[in-house]
């Protein structure tokens, strides 16, 4: 199968674009204290149907390392319940790289991703606001494939991404067989969407 990779980029706080209002309320917030555990379930539950495979192996301490390098989890939740998060990676040249996002799947079709990837991206911008040790944020970056869903590009162009590269089978991709599901021997799920996370893992 072949697999296109888009590259996709922000050099200024003014190409973020705003998103409409979704269709359910959203809370977003910060998640403060490194949780391996969390963030397991987040990568699983939103990655599960989309091929997000990377992490799958990862040990508690792996994801306990990888939580104390610096990176930042927001959490959108409706009425109490997760609904999807954006991670934040930045680096000591001043980008700042969205390396996972995407909507559990009962959130997909719900506005939730304009919206979160929208919180995110600013999030990204002002980043050295909350943690004066960075430099201030110059480019905001991330990429999505297509495996994903068919509303993720978009839904990054419509925020003010711009594609700056274009590969196809990038040589750490690994897609044999179906996604992994939320869990071992969860199966299928029976709902779903287009409005999927980019990253895949």
């Amino acid at each position: 199968m072949d697999v296109t990779t888009w590259y996709l980029e922000q050099t200024s706080p003014s190409d973020l674009i705003a998103a409409r209002p979704p269709a359910i309320g959203l809370d977003i917030a910060l998640a403060e204290v490194p949780s391996p555990e969390f963030s397991r379930f987040l990568y699983t539950a939103v990655g599960g149907d989309w091929h997000w495979s990377e992490r799958l192996p990862w040990t508690w301490q792996q994801w306990a390392d990888w939580l104390a390098g610096g990176v930042e989890t927001w959490v959108a939740y409706h009425r109490g319940t997760p609904a999807g998060y954006v991670e934040l990676l930045p680096c000591d040249d001043g980008a700042v790289e969205i390396t996972s996002f995407g909507l559990l799947p009962w959130a997909i079709g719900r506005g939730a991703g304009g919206r979160l990837l929208e919180t995110g991206t600013a999030r990204a911008w002002d980043i050295a606001d909350r943690r004066p040790s960075l430099a201030p944020t110059r480019r905001v970056w991330l990429h999505t494939c297509s495996l994903d869903g068919s509303a993720a590009l978009p839904n990054y162009r419509a925020r003010g991404f711009r594609v700056y590269d274009t590969k196809v089978n990038v040589p750490d991709d690994a897609y044999d067989g179906p996604p992994a599901g939320a869990w071992p021997g969860a199966g299928a799920r029976p709902y779903g969407g287009s409005e999927a996370a980019p990253e895949h893992g």
